[in-house]
């Protein structure tokens, strides 16, 4: 997964870039100020930062001269059509980008998609064969985590396997008995209870709304799927 820090004071303009990047699948982290930014920036795996200039505590221009003594990440500036001289020093700092308030969200997502695209291309970012992510669940299987929408999630060794397994399969559905076959090694009278007691846990470690779920889905009377999303 491919995870975004948005930083800026105004917690609106926050909370929506969050609902519109969700939507395509990225983790986000948040930051109110330049400073909280870059104590993310050197904790977190960050592959592109949306940033305001104008915030108290560390603006905007100052968090850029700092994070880019550490890392090479994207940055999108979001300014105000006031800002012109800012823009410029930001540009000359190393800002990849600028974009006025108030901004399109689709021209915001397509500069965002190209500067990450660009960013992994050019090897900062080496896409990793134990990793899988479909939607804003991912999980690694060279140390069995797992996060969503770039946050981490405790799962127990059966969860993950259960996950790691219908992620894997994404779209086939599966009976509680094959489940249990791939993740036991056997299948025992009775194991539908069981498989569904681990499916209602992973669902609200994954799900916003378990009870609507978006990736772990019932075929009734046929068995369980991790769904793609297709439309």
């Amino acid at each position: 997964m491919y995870n975004i820090l948005i930083c800026d004071d105004e917690r609106d303009i926050v909370s929506a870039l969050k609902i519109y990047l969700q939507g395509e699948g990225y983790g986000i982290y948040a930051a109110y100020n330049g400073s909280e930014a870059l104590e993310i920036l050197r904790t977190r795996k960050i592959h592109c930062v949306l940033m305001d200039i104008m915030m108290p505590v560390v603006d905007g221009i100052s968090a850029l001269s700092e994070l880019r003594s550490f890392t090479n990440v994207p940055v999108i500036f979001l300014t105000a059509k006031s800002e012109d001289v800012d823009k410029i020093v930001g540009l000359n700092l190393g800002a990849d980008d600028y974009i006025t308030k108030p901004f399109n969200p689709i021209e915001l997502i397509a500069r965002v998609k190209s500067h990450i695209r660009r960013y992994v291309m050019l090897g900062s970012v080496p896409e990793s064969p134990d990793s899988l992510r479909i939607g804003g669940v991912e999980i690694n299987d060279n140390d069995r985590t797992a996060f969503v929408d770039g946050e981490p999630i405790k799962l127990t060794a059966k969860e993950y396997e259960i996950l790691h397994f219908l992620m894997s399969n994404a779209g086939i559905v599966f009976s509680p008995a094959e489940i249990y076959r791939k993740v036991w090694g056997n299948v025992p009278i009775g194991v539908d209870n069981a498989i569904a007691v681990h499916i209602r846990h992973l669902r609200e470690k994954i799900e916003i709304d378990p009870a609507e779920p978006r990736y772990l889905k019932v075929v009734w009377g046929r068995g369980y799927k991790f769904d793609k999303g297709e439309k």
